[in-house]
């Protein structure tokens, strides 16, 4: 379910793998639709680190909600489970400093505090908890008015046929007109 898509997006799901990729992709579609295209590779990663973590570690089940939220120049990604246990944020920082090199895991919150602007847990009434994280938003929002006009197709009559100048210095090669339509 996508909600206001003008300022706010939620999404529920089971935190499986095969889900986890459906929501980076409406992650992804929905910054594109609010013109916050360099925020998306680090909001999909990040989303993508805390749906691992609830499909590693939350109890009883893998139910959860992904909100996005833009508010002024902030974007704020959350993922809310029914998983109680807060993560130990002193496991954060000393699971990237006596990590194994080796290790394919024990680095999902390191890396959405190293590619975040802010991040944090808390409790979610008597039965879950919320993990978030923010991005700035304020460079990436493009100016519309600050974009050049578009130019409809009358100012671009010489632009929508040119003509093809052989690199050889020959004029351009004729090939015979072919149509889409089949028959």
């Amino acid at each position: 379910m996508i909600s206001n898509p003008s300022r706010h997006c939620t999404v529920e799901l089971q935190a499986l793998p095969s889900r986890i990729g459906q929501v980076r992709r409406i992650v992804s579609a929905q910054l594109r639709y609010w013109h916050l295209d360099p925020l998306i590779d680090r909001a999909a990663l990040g989303v993508t680190e805390l749906l691992t973590n609830v499909h590693l570690h939350a109890r009883p089940d893998k139910t959860c909600t992904v909100e996005m939220e833009l508010l002024l120049d902030r974007l704020t990604v959350s993922v809310r489970d029914h998983d109680p246990r807060l993560p130990v944020v002193d496991d954060v920082v000393a699971g990237v400093k006596n990590a194994d090199a080796l290790s394919t895991c024990g680095r999902g919150l390191a890396m959405v505090a190293a590619l975040s602007e802010s991040w944090g847990a808390r409790p979610d009434g008597e039965s879950g908890k919320v993990v978030w994280f923010t991005l700035p938003a304020a460079g990436a929002v493009r100016d519309r008015a600050a974009r050049p006009p578009r130019r409809v197709a009358a100012d671009q009559g010489a632009l929508l046929f040119p003509e093809v100048v052989a690199v050889d210095g020959r004029g351009p090669a004729h090939a015979p007109a072919r149509s889409a339509v089949v028959g």
